[in-house]
């Protein structure tokens, strides 16, 4: 259960991303257009790195609040214990499993 409501966070954000990339590439083509029929016109209407440290930052708040919902599901619908933790693989959280001590020598 926890597995498909995460595949469901990731495919969302997938999303999200290509939505982003669409509409950041329908800009420039506006932008050029509109340069290219006012050629006075020239002003950029935005700074390509302040945007993008804005979607970053949004991201990032973005993946911050799937991996608090996920650790909240988790607690909510398991008896184990769960971090946020990045993760090469894209899991939001990863199951956390106890050390116990070795038992003592037999004699």
């Amino acid at each position: 259960m926890v597995t498909n409501s995460i595949k469901a966070i990731r495919f969302q954000n997938k999303n999200r991303v290509a939505i982003l990339a669409e509409l950041d590439k329908e800009k420039r083509r506006l932008i050029q257009n509109s340069s290219m029929n006012n050629p006075g016109a020239s002003i950029p209407l935005s700074r390509p790195a302040l945007n993008k440290d804005f979607r970053d930052h949004a991201e990032q708040q973005h993946i911050a609040a799937q991996q608090k919902a996920a650790l909240q599901h988790a607690h909510a619908h398991s008896s184990g214990f769960f971090i946020t933790q990045d993760s090469s693989f894209g899991n939001l959280i990863l199951p956390v499993l106890p050390r116990l001590d070795p038992p003592p020598p037999a004699e």
